[in-house]
């Protein structure tokens, strides 16, 4: 790797670290509100963090797959956008229920 590529590869990681702590707070907040209304919190985040485990497993494994079979880490990256966007969404479907339901209620 050139010596330019290093610095901007250190870069790019120390602005994927900074935004990673947040994007965590938002994701636990965000299941907060969509979770119904209950004392028992323990189960629903123990069910996030399984969750979360599942899928990194998963999204590693399918961009070594694809990057394997195609040869090529733009098919890789572009199966984790098409995840990307299939989770928000899941989240917007999810969040529009939520307001209706709050809404009606």
């Amino acid at each position: 790797m050139p010596r330019n590529g290093i610095y901007q590869f250190y870069g790019l990681a120390t602005l994927v670290g900074f935004v990673m702590g947040g994007i965590q707070s938002l994701s636990r907040s965000t299941y907060a509100k969509l979770m119904p209304e209950t004392h028992d919190t323990t189960s629903f985040f123990s069910f996030f963090d399984v969750t979360e485990k599942i899928a990194i497993v998963l999204g590693m494994f399918s961009f070594g797959y694809i990057n394997e079979v195609t040869g090529s880490q733009r098919n890789s990256v572009l199966a984790l956008m098409i995840y990307f966007i299939i989770g928000l969404l899941v989240l917007g479907s999810a969040l529009a229920k939520q307001k209706k339901q709050v809404i009606t209620a």
